[in-house]
Protein backbone atom coordinates (compact mmCIF):
# COMPACT_ATOMS: atom_id res chain seq x y z
CA UNK A 1 0.00 0.00 0.00
CA UNK A 2 1.10 3.46 -0.87
CA UNK A 3 2.42 5.87 2.33
CA UNK A 4 0.01 8.36 0.53
CA UNK A 5 -3.10 6.18 1.12
CA UNK A 6 -1.82 5.66 4.37
CA UNK A 7 -1.43 9.16 5.90
CA UNK A 8 -5.14 9.77 4.16
CA UNK A 9 -6.67 7.34 5.99
CA UNK A 10 -4.99 8.26 9.19
CA UNK A 11 -5.91 12.03 8.38
CA UNK A 12 -9.83 10.53 7.57
CA UNK A 13 -10.03 8.38 11.28
CA UNK A 14 -8.23 11.53 13.33
CA UNK A 15 -11.05 13.99 11.24
CA UNK A 16 -13.83 11.47 11.93
CA UNK A 17 -12.57 10.93 16.02
CA UNK A 18 -12.49 15.36 15.66
CA UNK A 19 -16.27 15.27 14.81
CA UNK A 20 -16.60 13.12 17.71
CA UNK A 21 -15.00 14.95 20.35
CA UNK A 22 -15.03 18.55 18.84
CA UNK A 23 -11.60 19.27 21.25
CA UNK A 24 -9.66 20.45 17.47
CA UNK A 25 -6.69 18.83 18.82
CA UNK A 26 -7.69 15.83 16.37
CA UNK A 27 -8.66 18.16 13.75
CA UNK A 28 -5.15 19.89 13.68
CA UNK A 29 -3.18 16.16 14.30
CA UNK A 30 -5.62 15.45 10.90
CA UNK A 31 -4.58 18.31 8.83
CA UNK A 32 -0.95 17.30 9.69
CA UNK A 33 -1.34 13.70 8.79
CA UNK A 34 -3.46 15.23 5.55
CA UNK A 35 -0.27 17.16 4.83
CA UNK A 36 1.94 14.45 4.93
CA UNK A 37 -0.35 12.56 2.55
CA UNK A 38 0.18 15.28 0.01
CA UNK A 39 4.55 15.20 0.51
CA UNK A 40 4.09 11.38 0.60
CA UNK A 41 2.09 12.00 -2.85
CA UNK A 42 5.14 13.70 -4.05
CA UNK A 43 7.58 11.27 -3.19
CA UNK A 44 9.38 12.27 -0.46
CA UNK A 45 10.52 9.54 1.80
CA UNK A 46 8.78 8.75 5.08
CA UNK A 47 11.12 10.42 7.51
CA UNK A 48 10.23 13.16 5.51
CA UNK A 49 6.51 12.84 5.46
CA UNK A 50 7.05 12.30 9.13
CA UNK A 51 8.53 16.15 9.38
CA UNK A 52 5.81 17.57 7.45
CA UNK A 53 3.18 15.89 9.87
CA UNK A 54 4.93 17.23 12.95
CA UNK A 55 5.44 20.85 11.64
CA UNK A 56 2.02 21.16 10.34
CA UNK A 57 0.49 19.92 13.53
CA UNK A 58 2.51 21.75 15.80
CA UNK A 59 2.20 25.13 13.94
CA UNK A 60 -2.01 24.45 14.24
CA UNK A 61 -1.18 24.08 18.00
CA UNK A 62 0.84 26.83 18.31
CA UNK A 63 -1.26 29.47 16.09
CA UNK A 64 -4.75 28.04 16.29
CA UNK A 65 -4.64 26.60 20.01
CA UNK A 66 -5.25 29.96 21.84
CA UNK A 67 -7.66 31.49 20.37
CA UNK A 68 -9.63 27.73 20.43
CA UNK A 69 -9.23 28.60 24.36
CA UNK A 70 -10.05 32.08 24.06
CA UNK A 71 -13.06 31.49 22.26
CA UNK A 72 -14.04 29.00 24.88
CA UNK A 73 -13.57 31.01 27.63
CA UNK A 74 -16.15 33.89 26.91
CA UNK A 75 -19.60 33.45 27.58
CA UNK A 76 -21.25 34.82 24.41
CA UNK A 77 -24.31 36.23 26.75
CA UNK A 78 -24.55 36.68 30.09
CA UNK A 79 -28.44 35.58 30.93
CA UNK A 80 -30.57 35.01 33.66
CA UNK A 81 -29.54 36.20 37.15
CA UNK A 82 -25.49 35.91 36.17
CA UNK A 83 -26.58 39.34 33.80
CA UNK A 84 -27.62 41.06 36.76
CA UNK A 85 -24.16 40.94 38.59
CA UNK A 86 -22.20 44.07 38.29
CA UNK A 87 -25.65 46.54 37.30
CA UNK A 88 -26.68 49.36 38.75
CA UNK A 89 -29.89 49.59 40.74
CA UNK A 90 -32.03 52.50 42.58
CA UNK A 91 -33.18 51.52 46.33
CA UNK A 92 -37.05 51.63 46.55
CA UNK A 93 -37.16 50.75 50.11
CA UNK A 94 -34.31 50.94 52.68
CA UNK A 95 -31.82 48.29 52.59
CA UNK A 96 -30.41 46.69 55.55
CA UNK A 97 -28.45 43.34 55.79
CA UNK A 98 -31.80 41.64 56.30
CA UNK A 99 -34.41 43.48 53.89
CA UNK A 100 -35.00 45.86 51.16
CA UNK A 101 -36.21 46.49 47.44
CA UNK A 102 -34.41 47.86 44.76
CA UNK A 103 -35.41 48.89 41.27
CA UNK A 104 -33.25 46.99 38.20
CA UNK A 105 -34.05 47.80 34.87
CA UNK A 106 -37.95 48.17 35.26
CA UNK A 107 -37.96 45.28 37.81
CA UNK A 108 -37.96 45.37 41.55
CA UNK A 109 -36.11 43.16 43.49
CA UNK A 110 -35.85 41.58 47.02
CA UNK A 111 -32.39 43.18 48.38
CA UNK A 112 -29.90 43.16 51.38
CA UNK A 113 -26.94 44.59 52.13
CA UNK A 114 -24.03 43.20 51.73
CA UNK A 115 -21.89 44.44 55.04
CA UNK A 116 -23.64 42.85 57.65
CA UNK A 117 -25.22 46.42 59.94
CA UNK A 118 -24.89 48.54 57.32
CA UNK A 119 -28.65 50.44 55.61
CA UNK A 120 -28.93 52.38 52.81
CA UNK A 121 -31.18 55.25 52.10
CA UNK A 122 -34.19 55.45 49.55
CA UNK A 123 -33.44 57.06 46.21
CA UNK A 124 -29.51 56.02 46.78
CA UNK A 125 -27.60 54.31 44.02
CA UNK A 126 -26.12 50.81 44.41
CA UNK A 127 -24.28 48.00 42.73
CA UNK A 128 -24.94 44.18 42.61
CA UNK A 129 -22.46 42.11 44.18
CA UNK A 130 -24.55 38.90 43.77
CA UNK A 131 -27.94 37.00 43.79
CA UNK A 132 -28.82 34.90 46.47
CA UNK A 133 -31.99 32.62 45.50
CA UNK A 134 -34.75 35.71 44.62
CA UNK A 135 -32.51 38.44 46.20
CA UNK A 136 -29.57 40.53 45.40
CA UNK A 137 -26.78 41.44 47.62
CA UNK A 138 -26.01 45.55 46.91
CA UNK A 139 -23.74 47.63 48.45
CA UNK A 140 -23.94 51.54 48.02
CA UNK A 141 -22.18 52.92 44.80
CA UNK A 142 -19.50 55.15 45.23
CA UNK A 143 -19.60 58.64 43.49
Amino acid sequence: MDDWLIWLVIAGGLLLAELLTQTLVLGLLSAGALAAAGTAALGLPLAGDVAVFAVVSGLGFVLLRPLDRLHRQKPALLTGTAALEGRTAVVVEAVSDRTGRVKVGGESWAARALTPGSEVKVGDVVVISSVDGATVVVYPKEL
